[in-house]
């Protein structure tokens, strides 16, 4: 696959707020006149939206649920991630594979190799340029998310599930810090969209950088 635009994830367990900045920082793109596609896993296509509904209410296999959101995301790569990329358009997701290491590999303790071996199958040539990370302690997320909706079978998880997610996302981070950004988000909106705009601002201007001497050579 030929790249031409930037692809940003926003990662971190339920009730981190990260659904809060989404909208934001697509405008904050879209202001500089790029073209941006908007999306979330599992879903993102008619039938990664039929997944999601059968993944987050549906008791199923540890390996049953991994695979299912793999091949979702498959999906959701060749109809809207990949051609998007290819034109030039800059892709926004809510979600992408950390969620699975976290999830099914921290929360539910699935093999880092069985996650490794999927995610080369699924998507070997493609990984996000930026990442950001939503991080609050694992009381704040729980009172966030008690004070909102009917809670899906992972947002309904026993503290130690999100203990462990969250620490297998922060492992991520440091394994991966060229693309993570990890964000406090027990601090104000104000505060974080400060933060975020200047994060994404930099990663416009280097990929321009970019573009400019390939442009020039």
């Amino acid at each position: 696959m030929t790249k031409n635009g930037q692809f940003i994830t926003f990662e971190g367990i339920d009730g981190a707020g990260k659904s809060t900045h989404i909208r934001f920082v697509q405008q904050l793109i879209e202001d500089h006149g790029i073209k941006v596609v908007s999306t979330r896993e599992p879903g993102g296509t008619e039938l990664g939206e039929t997944l999601r509904s059968i993944l987050l209410n549906q008791k199923m296999h540890l390996e049953t649920e991994a695979m299912l959101m793999f091949a979702s995301r498959r999906e959701h790569l060749a109809q809207v991630i990949e051609p998007a990329l290819a034109s030039g358009k800059w892709v926004i997701s809510d979600r992408f594979t950390d969620a699975s290491f976290a999830y099914q590999g921290g929360g539910r303790h699935l093999s880092i190799e069985k996650l490794n071996a999927l995610e080369r199958w699924v998507h070997p040539h493609l990984q996000p340029d930026l990442t950001f990370l939503f991080d609050v302690p694992i009381d704040v997320a729980k009172a966030r998310l008690d004070a909102t909706r009917t809670l899906d079978k992972f947002e309904q998880e026993n503290s130690e599930f999100f203990t462990n997610t969250r620490n297998e996302y922060l492992r991520r981070a440091r394994e991966f810090p060229n693309r993570f950004r990890v964000i406090d988000s027990t601090r104000s909106i104000e505060e974080i969209r400060a933060e975020i705009q200047e994060i994404v601002n930099d990663l416009i201007t280097k990929q321009r950088t970019m573009t400019h001497k390939k442009a020039t050579r």
